[in-house]
């Protein structure tokens, strides 16, 4: 069985487990997408979304952001963990907007990743998920977990992670396969103690464990 034909019943026994998938962060506009996932380094989707309405009550868009103070936008972001560095980058973020793009969250990865705090991974949610853009596949810890453990990469940076997946995975579901491993990694295939017994990709996984 080649890679291609692996990533096809992967996806589609994903798909039929969880259905459509989407991301688990709440978010309404390109904007509370962009702070919602820098506000997720590090810190469960649980918790931002417990955090977020609050942030965006204060401040609904970049130009309101701009006028806040760093002080007051920690206080409100502390929950999440690495406040004080989230908060920088936010309010920069805001600035950067406001400065080149009239406000509005810029659509190509290269104008994301321009911006403070936004990587790849970030980026590649954003365009995927408010913009339908399939630029890449974004790599966080489950995705990067689950396809060393599936034999779909060797490789252990999350660049080159992508680099594998997306010669797998046709583009029209390269967000897709984010969410979908997410679900996994987040239901059975856990870090410390994964499911086998109750996974439905048991039979083609080759259970390798990451040092």
């Amino acid at each position: 069985m080649t890679k291609q034909e692996r990533g096809k019943i992967i996806l589609k026994r994903l798909k039929n487990r969880y259905g459509k998938p989407k991301t688990a962060l709440n978010w309404k506009t390109p904007w509370e997408l962009l702070v919602a996932t820098i506000l997720a380094a590090q810190c469960t989707d649980v918790r931002v979304n417990q955090v977020t309405p609050i942030f965006f009550a204060k401040w609904p868009d970049p130009l309101a952001l701009t006028k806040a103070k760093l002080e007051d936008i920690e206080q409100v972001i502390r929950p999440t963990g690495f406040f004080k560095n989230k908060a920088k980058n936010l309010f920069n973020t805001a600035k950067e907007l406001v400065k080149k793009y009239n406000g509005k969250v810029p659509n190509t990865m290269e104008k994301l990743t321009a911006l403070p705090g936004v990587g790849r991974k970030t980026a590649n949610i954003i365009l995927g998920n408010a913009f339908g853009i399939q630029a890449g596949i974004a790599v966080d810890t489950h995705v990067k977990r689950l396809s060393f453990r599936l034999g779909l990469t060797k490789q252990t940076e999350p660049n080159k992670i992508e680099q594998d997946l997306i010669k797998i995975f046709p583009q029209s579901e390269w967000s897709n396969v984010n969410h979908l491993l997410v679900y996994l990694g987040r239901d059975i295939c856990k870090a410390r103690k994964p499911a086998c017994e109750l996974c439905p990709l048991n039979d083609i996984c080759d259970k390798n464990i990451q040092k």
